[in-house]
């Protein structure tokens, strides 16, 4: 029952305690609660490290700092390489070159128009394709959310072209007997799901797109932020979209400037949420073409991080993650910052980097 690719919450027969399963099941109308404590910095995203590389499956935009072994950070959703600001000049300094592309439909990067390119066996070919284009041929992976989900899959996919894994946020227990969906139908019904509300094309992007900074005034907030009042109370689906469920935070929290807030709300201005959307549209798909990844093991050393006020996690400790994850992940570390929240790498921004530079120092 295990699942990379059905992320629900159950009775686990085996260790016989409710775990976490693959992907995030945060409920975004909760993300009050979604930690943050760092100072933020104003760092341009087009600055002279960002280039246009062109790879064997799509044409991405990266930002680049520094040389050395490559770290590849991949970001989750609703963000951009403009997430990983904090780690691109710590990895750097450090003696590493660090690389942070826009994801598929993200950004720069190209957007195909099907929703089906956005399945994640083709994203984590992606992060093999632009390992070649930038001429490495080992990487260690390093992924939040979204890319966290995607790096998982890719060290799967591609044993051979990583050396270490980082992921943040979203642990990994297994491939599921079942696809997510699925699960997910039966279990809310007739009720308000996002993850469901986000299947059918363009209902979610006509609520998002007009708006983008109420995308984001809902998503970035920190624990116990002041918030709007909710305008939508019901669980069912039919009493209307996902922000009207989700009060507005009346100020930045305080790991995002202004300037970074800008700087999202610009950029999804200008492409809109459909290539992140798609990712969510491709659960079953993706769960389709993975039957070789039931009962697959990762070999090399894994790091997991995440909030303890994290909802992905749901209140799961370090040993309850470490009996999910360790049947999968053979060499794993799981640490969790107390008092953070989701969006971990700009929140704690330097416990991040102090934990994943350790990790990387280790042999």
């Amino acid at each position: 029952m295990r699942g990379f690719f059905d992320p629900d919450l159950h009775w686990d027969e085996d260790t016989g305690m409710r775990t976490l399963i693959g992907l995030k099941l945060v409920f975004v109308a909760a993300a009050a609660f979604l930690g943050a404590c760092r100072t933020p910095v104003d760092a341009s995203p087009e600055s002279s490290g960002t280039r246009m590389v062109d790879t064997e499956t799509i044409r991405v935009q990266i930002q680049e700092r520094g040389e050395g072994p490559l770290v590849l950070m991949l970001h989750g959703f609703p963000e951009l390489s403009h997430s990983w600001r904090h780690q691109l000049e710590a990895f750097a300094e450090a003696g590493y070159r660090a690389v942070a592309p826009d994801m598929r439909g993200f950004g720069g990067t190209e957007a195909p128009e099907a929703v089906e390119a956005y399945d994640t066996v083709e994203i984590a070919a992606d992060v093999v394709a632009l390992m070649d284009a930038l001429g490495e041929d080992q990487a260690i992976l390093v992924g939040h959310d979204w890319g966290a989900f995607v790096a998982w899959a890719a060290v799967l996919l591609y044993p051979e072209r990583f050396t270490k894994l980082i992921t943040m946020s979203v642990p990994y227990g297994g491939r599921g007997s079942t696809s997510y969906l699925q699960s997910m139908r039966a279990a809310y019904g007739e009720n308000f799901f996002y993850m469901l509300y986000f299947q059918e094309p363009g209902v979610a992007e006509a609520e998002f797109d007009p708006d983008p900074r109420a995308v984001f005034e809902r998503f970035f907030t920190s624990p116990g932020q002041d918030r709007e009042a909710p305008s939508i109370t019901s669980p069912r689906a039919d009493a209307g979209g996902m922000l009207g469920r989700m009060g507005r935070s009346l100020a930045l929290p305080e790991w995002l400037s202004e300037a970074d807030m800008q700087h999202y709300v610009e950029t999804f201005g200008r492409t809109g949420f459909r290539g992140g959307l798609n990712y969510y549209r491709n659960f079953d798909r993706t769960w389709e073409r993975t039957p070789h990844l039931s009962g697959a093991t990762i070999d090399i050393p894994v790091l997991f991080l995440a909030g303890e006020q994290d909802l992905v996690i749901r209140g799961a400790s370090t040993q309850q993650l470490e009996a999910m994850m360790t049947p999968v992940a053979k060499d794993l570390s799981v640490v969790l910052f107390p008092g953070a929240g989701h969006w971990i790498q700009q929140e704690r921004a330097d416990d991040v980097n102090a934990e994943v530079l350790g990790f990387l120092e280790r042999d």
